[in-house]
């Protein structure tokens, strides 16, 4: 996990994640027959997450590259929600299954890039269509997923 710049400020969360590699099993675990249902269902953005999070990790199995994938948690809730990790830094990801960028969505990047100096590069993957920059973050369509290839 990336150390922090002021350590008796900042304290990280050491509790593991659980990804499914097939979100169609978890889907069915959690009871979700048809695909209109994930549209409402309280836990999609955890799926989405989920997904986009698996598909990283099977790009980079898939080109021969480490499972160096983290996510970033402090002690008051601040969550980055994937981590690429490089000598020089982290590519940070925040994955987001709404359609619309918020501004609430760069909290958890500030907070890690305050907090750690070591975000190299800063990205919202999201169910939206358009991709630009806006907050020195790539604002990207989850279909374009191109994770440290």
């Amino acid at each position: 996990m990336p150390p922090c710049r002021k350590p008796l400020v900042c304290s990280l969360v050491k509790t593991p994640k659980l990804y499914f590699i097939d979100t169609g099993l978890a889907s069915h675990l959690l009871g979700i027959e048809r695909a209109e249902q994930i549209k409402t269902h309280p836990l999609r953005g955890a799926l989405f997450e989920n997904m986009i999070v698996a598909e990283a990790l099977k790009q980079r199995f898939n080109h021969g590259r480490p499972d160096n994938l983290y996510f970033y948690r402090d002690h008051k809730g601040s969550e980055v929600d994937l981590l690429l990790e490089y000598a020089e830094g982290f590519d940070c990801f925040e994955i987001k299954s709404a359609r619309t960028i918020q501004s609430r969505f760069f909290s958890g990047l500030n907070t890690f890039e305050r907090d750690t100096a070591r975000a190299r590069q800063r990205h919202i993957l999201y169910a939206g269509a358009e991709q630009r920059t806006e907050q020195n973050t790539r604002i990207v369509p989850w279909h374009r997923l191109n994770v440290g290839i």
